[in-house]
């Protein structure tokens, strides 16, 4: 996909060499930003293969609201590594997207705090009024964020109607290039094709920014070699994009969907490209 490449060019090209929480160096840009047509098709890349099996269970754990990780640790091991031995997550995107924390000032000064499910908010507020600009689900919170072990990377999405289309755009502070981006692209695109699904609506574009756009290199002096991001992504800019592949979903309110109810059509990748995950 030309639009993801142009991305890895302009970071390769650009980045500075920066020191990361992971003690491994990154070659980083501020703000990076690209957008993709969905009506072109499935953006799931095609320059590598993509586990997009484990994607899409992770998305679907997401609508769930759950904050911890024991049924989803059955499908995928993602979020192993930032749960604590009971499998409860800090930081769980999906319970502040269905279940975020609100709270109402009381006139004897206390606080009433109630859930708010932001994603049925954005699918009954298009319904009630498609011009609406105020279509946004944040998984921020900031006393969370200052606390937890890793906070939300892509920290808050909006969702805008033109043209009878449904566009998302998202907003992340830290996107790691060759790993993390391809799957934030193929998740948010799949959660507004659904999303239009459910309300009648054609995909539009999904748009996405970047505040700290890094891809994960070996330092100077050759240390980190192994987690060393940058042949492999030098590998794909040399591949030609292939036909993007259609998500076909089970015409079924978004709550009953499945794994099952997704099937991905027509998806030819080139080989697999190994990256190692910085910790």
């Amino acid at each position: 996909m030309k639009e993801y490449l142009d991305l890895v060019r302009f970071v390769l090209d650009n980045g500075e060499r920066k020191s990361s929480r992971t003690g491994v160096d990154t070659l980083a840009v501020f703000g990076a930003s690209y957008r993709v047509d969905l009506a072109n098709g499935f953006p799931l890349l095609t320059t590598k293969a993509m586990y997009w099996k484990s994607m899409l269970h992770e998305l679907l754990w997401y609508l769930t609201g759950e904050d911890h990780i024991r049924n989803l640790r059955q499908k995928t091991k993602v979020w192993d590594a930032w749960a604590d031995a009971d499998g409860n997550l800090e930081t769980a995107y999906g319970y502040y997207w269905r279940r975020f924390p609100s709270a109402k000032r009381r006139p004897d000064g206390g606080w009433d705090v109630t859930e708010t499910d932001q994603i049925r908010y954005v699918i009954d507020e298009i319904r009630r009024n498609p011009n609406s600009r105020r279509l946004v689900v944040s998984a921020w919170e900031p006393g969370n964020a200052i606390a937890s072990r890793l906070p939300p990377c892509h920290y808050t999405f909006a969702f805008n109607v033109n043209g009878g289309r449904l566009n998302c755009h998202l907003n992340q502070r830290s996107g790691d290039i060759a790993l993390g981006i391809p799957f934030n692209l193929a998740a948010y695109s799949a959660l507004t094709m659904m999303i239009a699904q459910e309300v009648g609506l054609a995909p539009g574009f999904f748009s996405h920014f970047i505040v700290d756009a890094h891809v994960y290199t070996a330092g100077a002096d050759g240390r980190n070699a192994e987690f060393d991001h940058v042949p492999g992504l030098r590998e794909q800019l040399l591949r030609e994009p292939r036909a993007l592949p259609k998500l076909v979903i089970a015409r079924k309110p978004l709550d009953d969907l499945r794994f099952e109810d997704f099937q991905v059509v027509g998806y030819d990748p080139h080989p697999k490209i190994d990256f190692k995950v910085a910790v």
